[in-house]
């Protein structure tokens, strides 16, 4: 089965051209600022899952991060490739739960990051994906989740996942929660917040 045939992506092809410069027009310190001091200083190897346009991806290259970025959505893929060329970081075509392709590389990862990503998978999809997360992630490196809560926008597919959940799916795995931080939500939508997450690995 292919990364883009998986239900928790429904919604981001139909809706890419109104996405895109929606993603563009945030900066990575205004969606990561609220947790930034927990994420390992560069250079080191960073996974984004779900890196969309590659916004924080190419943030991350030119901070002097080895950036690998994972994004199923063809459209959304496409734009980052082009968009920001010439940093140096590796585009896969995979997906959530079980990151197959990236999985076969035999890479593995100081920081990985789940950008408003999590929340897509259902239950049984998060215990494989946590599995995948922590084959994927050194010794002593972080994972950096952020939660999103409140209603779903039509044809996208989510689940409301707590830290304490999160942390408890975690915590088979040797992850145990660093930080967990609330947020607002993003462009002035007082009906949506967010829970950040920072998990470390033994």
């Amino acid at each position: 089965m292919t990364a883009s045939s998986n239900a928790s992506t429904a919604g981001y092809s139909e809706t890419a051209e109104a996405l895109i410069p929606q993603y563009e027009s945030l900066s990575f310190e205004e969606v990561h600022g609220a947790i930034l001091s927990w994420y390992p200083a560069p250079p080191c190897e960073v996974l984004d899952i779900g890196a969309g346009t590659g916004r924080d991806a190419a943030a991350l290259a030119r901070m002097g991060h080895r950036v690998t970025a994972v994004e199923p959505t063809p459209e959304l893929r496409a734009y980052g490739e082009q968009a920001h060329a010439g940093l140096g970081i590796t585009w896969v075509d995979d997906g959530l739960p079980q990151l197959p392709l990236l999985r076969a590389r035999g890479q593995r990862f100081d920081l990985i990051l789940l950008t408003a990503v999590w929340m897509h998978l259902d239950a049984d999809e998060r215990r494989d994906g946590m599995a995948a997360l922590a084959a994927l992630l050194r010794p002593g490196g972080r994972i950096s989740f952020s939660l999103r809560h409140g209603p779903v926008p039509e044809g996208r597919r989510m689940f409301d996942v707590s830290a304490e959940a999160l942390a408890a799916e975690a915590a088979p795995h040797g992850l145990a929660a660093m930080c967990v931080v609330e947020t607002p939500g993003l462009f002035g939508r007082p009906e949506v917040s967010w829970t950040r997450v920072v998990l470390q690995g033994r």
